[in-house]
């Protein structure tokens, strides 16, 4: 019980910090989600995109590399060049963890 209470405390001590970044994270997944109905794809294909795809930025560019013709290997060096800030970001907190 004391375990429960504990996170309920967490949970109201955050919730005014995070709402703004919650609002900002549903305008964008809602862009997204009218963007690729937009472009002919049905409910499922953006959750699941948005599940499996790390990056929201890549959500974008893989609507597009779905409907183009198959290129696997500049598929594959666009979604990498995108990501690929992700390391930079790892690697200055690198000292703190």
């Amino acid at each position: 019980m004391e375990n429960k209470k504990r996170i309920g405390q967490a949970f109201w001590a955050a919730l005014p910090v995070t709402t703004p970044i919650f609002a900002g994270f549903m305008f964008i997944g809602a862009a997204y989600g009218l963007y690729a109905s937009a472009e002919g794809f049905s409910f499922c294909w953006p959750v699941i995109m948005a599940i499996v795809i790390f990056g929201g930025s890549l959500e974008f560019v893989t609507v597009s590399m779905l409907l183009s013709p198959f290129a696997p290997l500049q598929t594959f060096i666009l979604a990498f060049a995108i990501q690929m800030r992700h390391l930079f970001y790892g690697l200055s907190m690198l000292e703190r963890y």
